[in-house]
């Protein structure tokens, strides 16, 4: 009997270790329209989708046609709208900044930049571990 306790004690222990492990940092989606149309807008994907408004969004995004020559025209683009309904989008036809576009991951933080036309100058993310939700909290009532 005295077993089962203690193998009952250390897996409710382990348990209690896991729902509590590691740091999660959110990152809400800001966006910075600068008074000569330039900007900036920064935030990570889960924050962004699990907003408690209907607004909310970060990503971007790359489109490839064939441009009837043989070969094909690349355009890449990023968009986000904040809590407070400020919205941009930037367009690039950069390759350096479409392969960013294209690196980005479902638990990225994601940043980027534009200039007064709207296109887009800098693009950048970072993939960790603390923007991945915390899948053991407690529902906020």
């Amino acid at each position: 009997m005295k077993k089962k306790h203690v193998a009952l004690g250390a897996a409710l222990a382990l348990v209690s270790a896991i729902a509590s492990a590691g740091l999660v940092q959110p990152a809400p989606v800001t966006v910075t329209l600068n008074a000569d149309g330039s900007g900036l807008a920064g935030g990570d994907m889960v924050s962004a989708r699990f907003a408690p408004d209907a607004i909310t969004m970060i990503g971007c995004g790359m489109r490839a046609v064939n441009d009837g020559a043989g070969g094909t025209y690349e355009w890449g683009f990023c968009q986000a709208t904040d809590a407070a309904g400020v919205q941009f989008t930037c367009f690039t036809e950069q390759p350096g900044l479409i392969h960013s576009m294209r690196a980005t991951g479902d638990f990225s933080y994601l940043t980027f930049a534009w200039d007064a036309n709207g296109e887009c100058t800098r693009v950048g993310f970072s993939t960790q571990s603390f923007y991945i939700p915390d899948l053991f909290a407690k529902p906020k009532k």
